[in-house]
């Protein structure tokens, strides 16, 4: 078997492990922030932090919710960190949007945050802010989940099929499940560009 046939084999073996329940509960608590005319708070470090503005844009554009993430602001963001620290940059970010019950923060992360070990304590002390203000806490992340999965009010945690392969697949699931979560029917508000098509007649 080639490599990349064994990497395919792996991403089926993920479709049809992912846990489905996750997904839904986020979809409907992502549909109550809407309703309460809250914001969603997208925070991801690496590869998720590109994956976080992606969604970000989905969230306004197709489903409609208010949506942001500190990592599109470099300035803002490595000031905080240079002045701060790394470790309170996006918690002190969330202070200055004024982070409320209405909100929900939404994490991708492959190990979900670990203060004991200092992996992503940003993520942590985030999480931290959000119990506090009653946000929802929302996630996508890979491994046994972490700080993530425990204190979530839902999470999808990706399941591990090769342990050599965990942070590619847990950062390309965010993507296909954030694609899931925004197509949600309870969630869904626009059309993409697409699927609205009727004719086209130019070149694909």
């Amino acid at each position: 078997m080639s490599f990349a046939e064994e990497y395919f084999r792996e991403v089926k073996m993920i479709c049809d492990a992912i846990p489905r329940e996750g997904i839904e509960k986020i979809a409907e608590l992502l549909a109550g922030v809407r309703k309460n005319e809250g914001r969603v708070f997208v925070l991801g470090v690496g590869g998720s932090a590109g994956t976080a503005t992606h969604f970000v844009n989905d969230l306004r554009k197709i489903a409609k919710i208010e949506a942001y993430t500190p990592t599109d602001n470099v300035s803002e963001l490595t000031a905080r960190i240079n002045d701060e620290g790394w470790d309170t940059c996006f918690s002190e970010w969330l202070k200055g949007s004024r982070l409320n019950s209405n909100d929900a923060i939404y994490v991708l992360s492959v190990g979900g945050g670990n203060l004991e070990k200092n992996i992503s304590p940003n993520l942590v002390k985030a999480i931290d802010l959000a119990r506090q203000q009653g946000a929802k806490i929302l996630g996508v992340v890979g491994r046994d989940g972490g700080y993530t999965a425990r204190m979530a009010d839902a999470a999808v945690v990706i399941p591990t099929v090769n342990s050599e392969h965990i942070t590619p697949h847990t950062e390309a699931f965010h993507a296909v499940v954030g694609h899931c979560i925004v197509s949600h029917p309870a969630l869904k508000a626009a059309r993409t560009k697409w699927e609205s098509a009727q004719t086209y007649s130019g070149p694909a």
